[in-house]
């Protein structure tokens, strides 16, 4: 029976079906856990394949390469530390999210999901199936308690492993960023340690998946509760652990990493997302419009921080109601962030729609439809730049204009992706100020401000018209935002967000305006989750919906 322990936790950032490629990282983080004199290294949740990879495990020829994949690994632990790995699986009763023990040049054992996630994001119960409660495995001498993700969140799963004689718990996981999420999770393995007494190894994943974010943010928590290890979030690491057998139990010392704040946090998973959408799918870059508001301002920032200035194209589109202020701000937006920056003017374009549409709207007064005409022409203006010149149309709309509809379909909804899609606009505001402040770590924009201070405090506009604010449309923004909330994230009534004292005229103004662009939302780009309930698969209401009327 061992008295220590060396495990290495590998916080790596898969690639979603690029099974070749996650093995080399798996390979590369394996050959520097052995360098360190690592007995075992933990992965994260379906690190062979990638998470959630969703329908692909639909797929025979998938299953296949994946099973492979994980056969070639195992013959390679016939020296050196072992691996946990995580894979879809099939067994005799179906597919199953696996844990797979790789030890002595073979799969050594086998753990499947208990708990499938069926909620927000998660559909796992559509492909797999679950697992029967598992009991600990034996690993040269130390019985350790896997459970995989979503097992950590029940009591059930870490009981009946510790009543099974598990000695710590080793939890693989893939488990996306969310601003709170952090803590729960925190909190969720601190109540797993304290009623089962066992240390607990949490390794999670790192790196975008579409509107996924995955932080990492792994840890190691011994018996008593305390935090031994961690390692730092948005970054792929391998972090060593260092275990000794204690008459309590097993204890562990390790490297701490400091925590996030919590705009940082945000920030960050802002970055990651539009990085990995980007370069996983092997766009050369972005092209943006910079408008001179604080939107446009901070998805530029954004961009240059997660891909370089180089890879930033930005283009100022002014109308005539386009302001002398707004020209400069873009402009020196530009010179801040050190991004190409282009002016193409539509008004030639308005001109031409005019003249085309003449005929058909004589005796109409302009209105809405001139507005949207000219946030169309922006639209077609960087899509024929994206199409000429290859990069990727970032959309700049934030979830406050998304949620009431606030936005041109075919206009500035346009775009590849919505880096603000889950972001208020006072969290805008916000982030605007706190990078103007700060610059974060793995960041490859410049240090110092990024936009200027007369971006963050001008009243927002889409200069569509003359004199035009967005609040001639829509109450304050913090108003707003914290009707939306309880609208979205909470599901409050209306008489629920009422008695927190906004007026009750507005509120049902804005629950209907939330309400009737729902058919907006579902045509809009994917883009980062940083919410409890983001739109897209986490809220999803009818488009056809007529209980608005009865409000």
């Amino acid at each position: 029976m061992p008295d220590s322990l060396i495990i290495a936790l590998a916080q790596i950032n898969p690639v979603v079906g690029d099974i070749a490629g996650n093995l080399g990282l798996i390979r590369a983080a394996r050959a520097q856990a052995a360098q360190a004199g690592a007995d075992l290294v933990v992965f994260g949740e379906l690190c062979i394949c990638g998470y959630p990879p969703e329908d692909l495990v639909l797929k025979g020829a998938f299953l296949d390469a994946c099973e492979a994949a994980v056969n070639e690994l195992a013959a390679e632990t016939a020296t050196g530390p072992a691996m946990l790995v995580g894979s879809p699986w099939r067994v005799k009763e179906g597919l199953h999210n696996a844990a797979l023990m790789l030890d002595h040049g073979r799969i050594a054992a086998t753990r499947l999901k208990h708990h499938l996630p069926n909620y927000g994001v998660f559909d796992e119960i559509r492909v797999f199936r679950p697992g029967p409660a598992p009991g600990p495995v034996s690993f040269r001498g130390v019985r350790l308690g896997i459970m995989i993700c979503e097992d950590m969140w029940y009591a059930d799963v870490a009981e009946t492993l510790a009543e099974s004689g598990a000695e710590m718990l080793v939890v693989p996981n893939g488990s996306p960023y969310e601003m709170d999420k952090p803590t729960i999770r925190m909190d969720r393995a601190r109540s797993r340690v304290a009623e089962t007494g066992l240390p607990l190894v949490y390794v999670n994943q790192v790196g975008g998946q579409d509107e996924l974010v995955f932080d990492g943010s792994s840890f190691v928590l011994n018996g008593d509760g305390s935090l031994a290890a961690g390692v730092a979030a948005w970054q792929s690491e391998l972090v060593i652990t260092k275990w000794t057998r204690e008459p309590s139990g097993w204890r562990c010392e390790g490297p701490k990493a400091p925590p996030d704040s919590k705009l940082e946090g945000v920030y960050q998973a802002l970055v990651m997302g539009l990085r990995d959408y980007v370069n996983k799918n092997r766009f050369p870059g972005v092209v943006l419009g910079l408008s001179g508001g604080i939107d446009s301002a901070i998805c530029a920032a954004i961009a240059a921080d997660a891909l370089g200035a180089d890879r930033v194209w930005c283009v100022m589109m002014p109308s005539p109601y386009t302001s002398t202020e707004s020209l400069e701000d873009a402009a020196a937006c530009a010179r801040l962030l050190g991004v190409r920056l282009d002016t193409v003017n539509i008004g030639p374009a308005m001109g031409a729609f005019d003249s085309m549409l003449a005929p058909l709207f004589v005796g109409k007064a302009s209105d809405i439809t001139e507005e949207n005409l000219q946030s169309r022409s922006r639209a077609l203006t960087l899509m024929g730049l994206s199409n000429k010149f290859g990069p990727m149309v970032l959309s700049t709309g934030n979830k406050s204009e998304m949620s009431c509809g606030y936005a041109t379909l075919y206009g500035d909804m346009c775009g590849g992706y919505a880096v603000l899609k889950d972001v208020y606009k006072t969290t805008v505001f916000a982030l605007s100020s706190w990078r103007n402040a700060h610059r974060p770590p793995g960041c490859l924009g410049p240090a110092g401000a990024v936009m200027p201070e007369r971006v963050i405090t001008k009243p927002p506009s889409a200069e569509l018209k003359p004199d035009q604010t967005d609040q001639d449309t829509l109450p304050p923004y913090d108003e707003l935002d914290a009707m939306l909330e309880a609208m979205i994230e909470g599901e409050e009534s209306v008489a629920q967000i009422v008695a927190k004292g906004f007026d009750e005229e507005v509120v049902r103004r804005v629950w209907r305006m939330l309400d009737r662009a729902e058919y907006k939302r579902r045509q809009a780009p994917p883009g980062v989750k940083i919410s409890s309930r983001s739109f897209g698969k986490d809220r999803r209401y009818p488009i056809t919906n007529a209980f608005t009327s009865l409000i």
